[in-house]
Parts: C-alpha cells; structure tokens; sequence
C-alpha cells in the first residue's frame, strides 16, 4: 500500500456550499519514502462562500486565487500525478489517504468528484492523526510520559519537535507536517510492549 497525506484548505467548514481552494498532498511508498509533493490553489466557483473567517486560517484571499484553476481541471492533474508516482497504477485502490482529522477532507474531495461526476477510486482505507495521536498519547500517558492536552497538528506535530513556518495553513506545509507525525509514530510502535 501506497500512502498518501492530504491536507485541503476550504472557504469553509460546509461541503456543498464552501470549496476547496488548495489542495497540498505528499506521497509516500509502503515504507514512508517521500515520492512527491503537490500544491495546487483552485479558484471557488461560489464566491460568495468565501469567508474572512477561513482566509485568517488559510492566509489565502480571493485576488491570491484569481490565476488559479478549477477544481473541475485539478482534480484529473491530481490523480495523474497520484498515479504517476503510484507506479503507473490506473487504480487507485492500494493507496491509503491519510491525514489531520481526514475525514473533513475526504468528506470535500469527494463531494467535488461527485459534483464534476468523476469516478472516486480510492481505497476506503485512511489514517487519521487525531484519531493515532489520541490512542497512542493515552499508551504513553499510562507508561508515565507527558503528552499534549490538544490533538490539533501544531499540538502533535510540537510533542515531536515540528512546527510550522508560518502561522496560516499552507495545504502543502500542513501534509508534511502531518506526514513527520505519522512517521515518529510509526517508529514509536517498535518501542511499544504489552505486559
């Protein structure tokens, strides 16, 4: 299985009414080797949708968009560069989404398939940080270690000593981000022993 940790940043929190303006995404083998990063901004076709709210999150504003594509035109660039580094694959169903809190994420990407009518086929399998952070930071808790209180990424990926450069969310930064937490918990795993 191939790995890939996605972060979107939206206009806001409704699929349906707001939309993807940036999609940022680092693909790893079965061994976490980097592949390749994508960063791509897409420009809303509903505008009005456009928060002041999520800009202060994103650092994005409509006139940074104005150049940007479509989702309608991103979406197939996405999946051929996915399949590219996939190894050629056509299917996309060995590759496992992963990222903060995904679901959000996925929950968007595929209301925009199925609004532009593209076939999702992607595995069904993901990784969720919130959800491994909140588990494997209750395992260490009970073994005597201080953990973060917060599961948000600046929370998790700090406990590890990552942090970001900017405080907007950069899709693209927040996936790599990502992408160094799932790795340090994945060497945390040769460290855990049940008694």
């Amino acid at each position: 299985m191939s790995f890939l940790v996605l972060d979107i940043e939206m206009t806001g929190p409704e699929p349906g009414w707001n939309e993807i303006i940036q999609i940022g995404a680092e693909f790893f083998d079965d061994q976490w080797r980097s592949l390749g990063t994508y960063l791509q901004n897409v420009y809303p076709e509903n505008e009005e949708a456009f928060t002041a709210k999520s800009e202060e999150v994103h650092g994005l504003s409509i006139d940074d968009l104005e150049d940007a594509p479509m989702i309608f035109d991103v979406i197939p660039e996405f999946e051929k560069w996915i399949k590219k580094l996939n190894s050629g694959k056509p299917n996309l169903s060995n590759v496992i989404i992963c990222g903060q809190s995904v679901v959000y994420d996925i929950n968007f990407l595929r209301f925009a398939y199925r609004k532009e009518k593209i076939n999702w086929s992607f595995s069904n399998k993901q990784i969720d940080l919130h959800t491994v952070s909140y588990l494997f930071f209750k395992i260490l808790e009970k073994n005597g270690q201080s953990v973060p209180r917060s599961l948000s990424l600046g929370s998790v990926s700090g406990y590890f000593g990552f942090e970001r450069e900017d405080e907007t969310h950069n899709a693209l930064e927040d996936a790599q981000l990502t992408a160094r937490c799932f790795k340090e918990f994945f060497k945390l795993i040769d460290k855990v022993k049940l008694v």
